[in-house]
């Protein structure tokens, strides 16, 4: 049966490889991108719907969130993709660091919008994370979700972190209601992930050694695709973090309940959402 199949970050990339495959496969996929005409061109390619989200305003995440539950009775697979190295110096419209906003905070709103939907269709949560959650060091929630003098690569790791621990959250409070969340690494992928990271990060990106030792979009969007394609609790098991189709270890902060359980509660009260569970 054909599945409704919602990726963000889907205009280049990971994302927009993921959904090549997907739509080669006969899915309904709809795309999200930041980029208007990068986002309709790969819409163009494919056939497919789209839509264009600033993730660094929570207003459009609100805003895409309204029109895919107008436009789609049934989301099957929803991957929050979008994110990738920003400078966490920056601060959003919204008043959070940059990075914080853009790799967890606006998926964990969208997410949590869309959950009358996800849960009326059995849905599947995808969570793209990294192995650079391994690197994180204590967590220090306040001082991540504000601009901090943090380095690029201390948040990027930090909030992969938070990838984690809300889908486990996630999957702890929304299991029972059919539906399954999951996290993946991609590997090291040459695409566009460090264009807003550090001078370092992009002339190491945009470097020969690394056109010649990164996987390609499709190699790192294929995990993604045998999650979206494949049937939890058969296939695969929620609230695990996979790497190469296979479940992976994870930090000792990722594994721990308590700290998801706060992680969410914190999460919520910056959102000011009430809890749904």
């Amino acid at each position: 049966m054909t599945k409704t199949i919602v990726i963000t970050g889907a205009s280049d990339g990971i994302g927009a490889a993921a959904a090549r495959e997907l739509v080669k496969r006969g899915e309904k996929v709809v795309v999200v991108g930041r980029s208007l005409e990068k986002t309709k061109a790969i819409a163009k390619e494919l056939g497919v719907d789209y839509f264009t989200t600033d993730f660094s305003k929570l207003a459009e995440v609100r805003k895409l969130a309204a029109n895919l539950k107008k436009n789609y009775k049934v989301i099957d697979v929803l991957a929050n993709n979008a994110g990738g190295m920003i400078n966490p110096l920056q601060t959003t419209v919204d008043g959070f660091g940059l990075a914080f906003q853009v790799n967890y905070l606006a998926p964990f709103l969208l997410t949590y919008l869309l959950l009358d939907t996800l849960i009326a269709s059995k849905a599947t949560i995808i969570n793209t994370s990294s192995m650079a959650h391994l690197r994180a060091g204590t967590l220090h929630f306040d001082e991540l979700s504000r601009a901090t003098k943090q380095s690029g690569w201390g948040a990027y790791s930090a909030v992969k972190l938070l990838n984690i621990l809300f889908t486990r959250e996630f999957n702890e409070k929304y299991a029972s209601k059919g539906i399954s969340s999951v996290t993946f690494h991609p590997g090291i992928v040459k695409t566009s992930f460090g264009t807003e990271g550090s001078k370092l990060v992009k002339a190491f990106y945009g470097s020969w050694i690394a056109s010649a030792v990164f996987l390609t979009p499709a190699q790192g969007a294929d995990t993604l695709v045998w999650l979206a394609t494949h049937e939890a609790n058969r296939d695969w098991t929620p609230g695990e973090y996979y790497v190469k189709k296979k479940i992976a270890a994870t930090s000792r902060d990722a594994r721990d309940a308590e700290l998801a359980k706060t992680v969410w509660a914190d999460t919520m009260k910056l959102l000011d959402l009430p809890d749904k569970h």
